[in-house]
């Protein structure tokens, strides 16, 4: 039977063989004024955390943002912050109404459109209608305050500032090419009747969990230019990856976030047999042997934690290799693919740190200058190593 590329992806996603799911529209359209960020003695969450606050106060629980998206843990996020030139500040979240602000308790107060949107977030499509005017935040606060539980809510519409269509639609679309690769297409179209200015900031941020307790190191954010950025393939060996079959994407994640929190940046992340794939940028400041053993301990001390009945034990070697940024898609491809190439038998050695040499206990083992390579993969290695 023939399957649309949509249905392919969906069937990779719920067999673990891609997660297609790993990127989406997971940002919240508010964070501010939810019992998620309720510390109050009271319970008072709208008076606790309110709108004016969140840009420039950290939550604890989540991000929002405009038309925005984030991975699955919410560690990276990507969103629109707008400025007609005329607010007193960014447009970079949605507005509303506290629940006793409104006439008829809490209310949002923008207007916003999904449009479209796959299952597995492989294509979004949003749109955003910016005021050109100085977006109505006291008039519609105190409008709607005044009016009794009897009469209309006092709209965005209501407020004239979209009178003769002078107003922003801001159309952001995102396309998954690969799992993790996401690209970002931003339209803007003046609907006014005259030429009117607008700043368009998409902004890329990490999730604050560096100021909460346990919350690891701050990362960091750099330009690199590809022919410079070197990165490096890490084999993690254990006893078995077999045996944690139910705890398998709890040890990644725990090993993700360690990194990341180290400020390194992970592209492909993945088990089979004896040992645990990284595939990182590794900052310069931190050696490669300190990162991976921090990498190891964090991930182990938390999983153990959790799961005291089924210990996790890494082993005292690993592999090591380092790459330019022409091979990363190569060695994404290839630990993505783990489990396919293990049953199938087509491993490339050098990147499973095979040679017939026992290694030395605590050993970074590096790969052997002569290697074998497993049949139907030789080309794809050869074009690999072929890269000026």
């Amino acid at each position: 039977m023939n399957q649309d590329a949509e249905q392919q992806r969906l069937d990779a996603a719920r067999s673990g063989a891609a997660a297609w799911k790993q990127w989406g529209p997971y940002l919240s359209e508010r964070q501010w004024g939810t019992v998620r960020e309720d510390y109050s003695a009271d319970g008072d969450a709208w008076n606790y955390f309110t709108h004016d606050q969140a840009r420039s106060r950290a939550y604890r629980w989540g991000e929002d943002g405009l038309l925005g998206v984030s991975d699955d843990h919410q560690v990276l996020c990507f969103a629109l912050a707008l400025w007609n030139g005329r607010d007193p500040i960014l447009k970079e979240r949605l507005f509303g109404l506290a629940n006793s602000e409104g006439n008829h308790g809490e209310d949002v107060k923008e207007c916003y459109f999904y449009l479209d949107s796959t299952p597995t977030h492989s294509y979004l499509l949003g749109l955003y209608k910016y005021p050109q005017a100085a977006f109505p935040y006291d008039d519609l606060v105190r409008t709607n305050r005044a009016r009794g539980k009897q009469e209309p809510e006092y709209e965005l519409l209501d407020t004239g500032v979209f009178d003769d269509g002078r107003c922003f639609d801001v159309f952001v679309e995102y396309a998954k090419a690969a799992p993790d690769d996401l690209r970002v297409r931003i339209r803007v179209c003046n609907r006014g009747p005259e030429a009117a200015a607008l700043q368009l900031l998409p902004t890329l941020w990490f999730r604050n969990t560096w100021s909460q307790p346990g919350g690891g190191s701050k990362p960091e954010l750099r330009a690199l230019a590809p022919e410079l950025t070197r990165h490096n393939g890490v084999s993690i060996n254990m006893d078995s990856w077999e045996s944690y079959r139910a705890e398998r994407d709890l040890i990644l994640d725990y090993l993700r976030w360690r990194a990341i929190g180290l400020g390194g940046a992970v592209f492909a992340l993945e088990g089979a047999a004896d040992h645990v794939h990284l595939v990182a940028a590794v900052p310069p400041r931190v050696a490669v042997h300190a990162f991976v053993g921090q990498v190891q301990r964090s991930a182990a001390t938390r999983f153990n934690h959790r799961t005291p009945e089924t210990p996790l034990a890494w082993a005292d070697d690993y592999g090591a290799m380092t790459f330019d940024g022409k091979r990363l898609p190569y060695v994404i491809a290839y630990v993505e693919q783990q489990k396919a190439h293990h049953a199938a038998g087509t491993i490339i050695p050098v990147l499973e740190r095979v040679d017939d040499r026992p290694p030395a206990r605590g050993a970074v083992h590096e790969a052997p200058p002569a290697y074998r390579v497993a049949a139907g993969m030789a080309a794809w290695w050869g074009e690999m190593m072929e890269m000026e």
